[in-house]
Parts: structure tokens; C-alpha cells; sequence
């Protein structure tokens, strides 16, 4: 069996998981009717292949899985795409993020650290000419889940004052370059100056430190951190305002507020992801813009192992992205 360049995990490791991430070969995919191979250029790194490696959405038996929950690169024929990486069951209609049986790469099907991934054919966007393989690599996951907070769920209009919080991380360095973009307020928090100094390049107008009191009260919150900021999101909304949430990487346990959630009438709305309509919308959005992704980190794949690392040790400055 013919074997290929991958970055994977052997095996669960919940206690010391990069003790599980090995650089080094696997067989090459098959490719079943309907699915396409895509020759790898870029993929980018996403906190749930570091929830993988710890062995959280997947089964044991399911190791060993190269990570990597999107990317871009060229399929046989050489057509430039970016991959969606939520697979939907065969014959589902509807939002592709509301399928009960839907999975993303690395939750069952091998990913994206890799020299091929195969995935069904309609799981390929065709990649705009102005963006690169490694911008293109960023937005499948972090930049897709930032569009679908913003344009889908929040209800926001142009003119109104939106709150990032956390400044550093993919999702929220994507939410501040695309709430400016579009005609928002942008306020940021981040834990030190750096970060905050990432987010005002970013066009953020202005920055706080974590928890400070704000101005004024916001519009909109955009929470991916949890535990850590809840608190201070339901403190900072607007009567009516909505918190927009699509993560916890701070852990889950959130002092819900819920006195004050039903008495300022306020909303708290998930967000998972995005379709593959969206992700047409989002590549169509960078193209007409000029907007284009905060990239902390460009490494070759074989240099995985450090991208890994800065991530959980939370040095990020925009994505980590791998590239061939």
C-alpha cells in the first residue's frame, strides 16, 4: 500500500497530548464514488485537533487519525479549493450544521495534515485567485465560524458596537478583522498589551484588559473563551443585547447570570461552524474587501510538533498555519 506524508495522532492522551502527535507516514486514501482527493498545499491548526490528540469526540479504536480539520490545495485536475470540512450523512437537506449525524474531518474521516485528504465532492469551494493556499487554509473553521457569528446570528447593523472577547486566538482575530470590515465598532479584550496591540492592528477601535469596565454597554458579545470572561460578557451587554458563543476554551463551567439574562431580556445564541454556502459567502466577502486572515505562524508541516505547542501554551497571534 502506497504511504504518504501525515502528521497524526497515535493514540488518546489526555493528560500530555502532544506525547501522541507523531510526523512521519500513513497509507494513502482510497477514493470512494462521489468523494474527491485533494493534494494538500496549506492546513491550518484549530484547538480541536489539540482536543483530539486528548482523545474528546473521537473513540479509541478510531486512532491512529491525522489531524487537521481544514485546508486548500488542488484536486487531480488541478482546480484550486478550500475545503468545508463538516461532513454532512448522505441525502441531509437542510443547514448543514444542523445535521445530528453530521462530523467534522478527524471526528471519523482521516484530516488535512497530510499529503492527500479525500472528502465527498460538494466539501470543495472553489479557492478565489487572490488569496493565497495559506490564507485560503484559515478559513474552513476559524473564519467560517467567525462569519456565521457575525452575519448569521448576531443581528447586528452597521454602526453598532460589537465585543471581541479574547484578542488573539483565530476565531476572534477573524470577528475583529471582519466587524470592521463590514461597518461595526469594534472593542476587544485581551489578558496583556501584546494581544491588545494584535487586535488595534487588526482594526480593533479600541481595547480593554480582561473584565475591565467598559465605556459604555455593547450591542453584541462574541464569546469563545467560557468560564473565564461569562461573567463579564452578561455584565457588558445592552438591555435585549445577544451573546454570541461558539466555544469555551476555558472551560465550560459558566456562572450563567441567568438573573440577569430574564430580567435585561437578554440572548444567548450558539453557533457552530458554518454551511457551505457560507464559506462561498465568506471567500466571495474576502475577494471583494481585500480583507485577508491574521496569520501568526507559517511553518512547514515537518515542523508541526511547534505549532502544537504555541498553541497550548496559548502564543498565538492570528492562525497557525502548516504549509507543504
Amino acid at each position: 500500500m502506497p504511504l504518504m506524508f501525515a502528521v497524526y495522532a497515535q493514540e488518546p492522551n489526555a493528560e500530555s497530548p502532544l506525547d501522541s502527535l507523531v510526523v512521519g507516514e500513513r497509507p494513502e486514501p482510497d477514493v470512494p464514488d462521489g468523494w474527491v482527493r485533494v493534494h494538500v498545499k496549506a492546513a491550518s491548526l484549530n484547538m480541536h485537533d489539540l482536543w483530539t490528540l486528548r482523545g474528546v469526540g473521537i473513540k479509541p479504536e478510531q486512532f491512529p487519525m491525522i489531524l487537521g480539520c481544514d485546508g486548500a490545495g488542488t484536486l487531480d485536475d488541478g482546480s484550486e479549493v478550500v475545503l468545508h470540512s463538516v461532513i454532512n450523512a448522505p441525502g441531509w437537506q437542510g443547514d448543514d450544521t444542523l445535521d445530528p449525524k453530521r462530523t467534522l474531518l478527524t471526528e471519523k474521516h482521516q484530516g488535512t495534515f497530510a499529503d492527500q485528504v479525500i472528502v465527498p465532492a460538494r466539501n470543495v469551494v472553489p479557492k478565489p485567485a487572490g488569496l493565497t493556499f495559506a490564507e485560503a487554509a484559515t478559513m474552513g473553521t476559524a473564519w467560517l465560524t467567525a462569519y456565521r457569528m457575525l452575519f448569521v446570528k448576531s443581528g447586528l447593523r452597521p454602526g453598532q458596537t460589537m465585543l471581541v472577547q479574547g484578542a488573539s486566538g483565530g476565531v476572534s482575530t477573524a470577528l475583529v478583522q471582519l466587524g470592521r470590515a463590514a461597518g461595526f465598532r469594534v472593542w476587544v479584550t485581551g489578558r496583556t498589551e501584546e494581544k491588545r496591540a494584535l487586535a488595534s492592528s487588526l482594526g480593533a477601535h479600541q481595547t480593554f484588559e480582561s473584565g475591565a469596565r467598559l465605556p459604555e454597554r455593547v450591542d453584541a458579545v462574541f464569546e469563545t473563551v467560557g468560564k473565564a470572561t461569562w461573567s463579564h460578557s452578561v455584565k457588558s451587554l445592552k438591555p435585549g443585547g445577544i451573546i454570541v458563543v461558539s466555544g469555551s476554551t476555558s472551560g465550560p463551567d459558566a456562572g450563567a447570570e441567568l438573573q440577569r439574562v430574564f430580567f435585561l431580556q437578554l440572548r444567548v445564541s450558539g453557533s457552530t461552524m458554518g454551511t457551505r454556502d457560507e464559506l462561498a459567502d465568506l471567500l466571495g466577502y474576502l475577494d471583494l474587501t481585500g480583507v485577508r486572515p491574521q496569520i501568526g505562524q507559517e511553518l512547514p508541516f515537518e515542523e508541526a510538533a511547534k505549532g502544537f505547542q504555541a498553541m497550548l501554551d496559548g502564543d498565538t497571534a492570528g492562525k497557525i498555519v502548516f504549509t507543504r
